[in-house]
């Protein structure tokens, strides 16, 4: 079994008395070793809050501070699903502790002797603790921090990759090139398209709530909620930024049975001009609906689980004229729909 890092050891010293304190713990509150420039920087269990009237403009979680101030919001609001083969990253690095910072944290895990006198010794030695000038970096106070790991609060798979040893880099230079997902723009991209949250995805039908068999079903969004959403993360200590950004492209329809034509024929309305379907208007009953379904059974005495899933083109822009494109995003609710045959009148 391979030997475990120092960041191993505390991760999972964490995990455990975290989960033993659970019932007693306030939530929201910080230890003292998790501050860095008066900023929470534990990401596994607390997060900090600064708000304004809507209460979303900054939220910091695991380093990273959150501005929600441009995201979807409301009842139905909701996370993107992306494609199975990606995922934000489940862990990541970013400044952790100033040299004092990361001393106080610690010497009190040495001191106990959790991760055995042999480890200590050499983490002692690799830290250059017994020198009170320059031990831990002392000397460079102010020029820099010790970066270490944090942990998407959900706890994903792959949430414990991020099993470097702390590790230093000095202000304004970029962390080492082999550690994966140290934070970037582009990895505060990732991390932030996590965040996004898009309106609900209820359509309007026309007729509204019950069709006809063979009657076409008009079906819309409101234009003026589907519209641009956007999470903007940042580190402040090393002053880099990226903002993810979710435009609504199309919305799939099914409806629920294989008795049914959708409107177009492959059930996806592109958006056009800013809208997605087209608002029904009087007098247009036989018409072809440029977005709908047309039901060619009676659901008896029950209904049909119409689908409608939008998907969103998501973009990212970041300091340094970083930017680029990440996978969509798809955002879908179910409603019911009863369909009824036209009664006939004979004469």
């Amino acid at each position: 079994m391979p030997a475990l890092t120092l960041a191993m050891r505390v991760r999972l010293v964490t995990v455990f008395a975290s989960t033993c304190l659970s019932s007693i713990a306030l939530p929201g509150s910080a230890r003292a070793d998790d501050i860095l420039d008066g900023n929470t920087q534990n990401s596994t269990t607390e997060q900090r809050a600064e708000t304004d009237d809507d209460g979303t403009v900054a939220v910091t979680v695991g380093g990273v501070v959150f501005d929600r101030s441009k995201n979807g919001s409301g009842d139905s609001a909701g996370a993107l699903t992306s494609p199975a083969s990606w995922s934000p990253p489940p862990c990541w690095y970013a400044p952790k502790y100033s040299p004092e910072q990361l001393q106080k944290h610690l010497e009190p895990i040495w001191e106990a002797g959790s991760t055995g006198h042999e480890w200590d010794a050499k983490q002692r030695d690799k830290f250059n603790a017994d020198d009170e000038k320059t031990g831990f970096n002392k000397d460079k106070s102010g020029k820099g921090y010790w970066w270490g790991s944090y942990v998407n609060k959900s706890y994903p798979p792959g949430w414990d990759s991020c099993d470097e040893d702390y590790f230093w880099v000095d202000t304004g230079d970029a962390p080492p090139a082999n550690v994966e997902n140290a934070v970037t723009p582009e990895v505060l991209a990732e991390l932030a398209y996590a965040e996004i949250r898009v309106p609900g995805t209820e359509v309007t039908l026309a007729p509204a709530e019950t069709t006809k068999v063979n009657l076409p079903t008009w079906a819309w969004l409101d234009g003026a909620e589907f519209k641009p959403v956007s999470v903007t993360a940042s580190v402040e200590a090393i002053g880099i930024e990226a903002t993810a950004t979710a435009e609504p492209i199309s919305l799939r329809i099914e409806p629920g049975t294989e008795d049914a034509e959708t409107h177009p024929a492959s059930g996806v309305c592109e958006i056009n001009n800013g809208r997605i379907g087209e608002a029904y208007a009087k007098g247009r009953a036989e018409e072809t609906p440029p977005c709908g379904v047309t039901y060619l059974r009676s659901s008896g005495d029950g209904s049909y689980p119409l689908r409608a899933t939008v998907t969103w083109q998501i973009h990212w822009t970041g300091t340094g004229g970083a930017g680029g494109d990440l996978p969509d995003g798809a955002f879908g609710a179910t409603q019911d729909v009863v369909v009824q045959e036209i009664q006939a009148v004979n004469r």
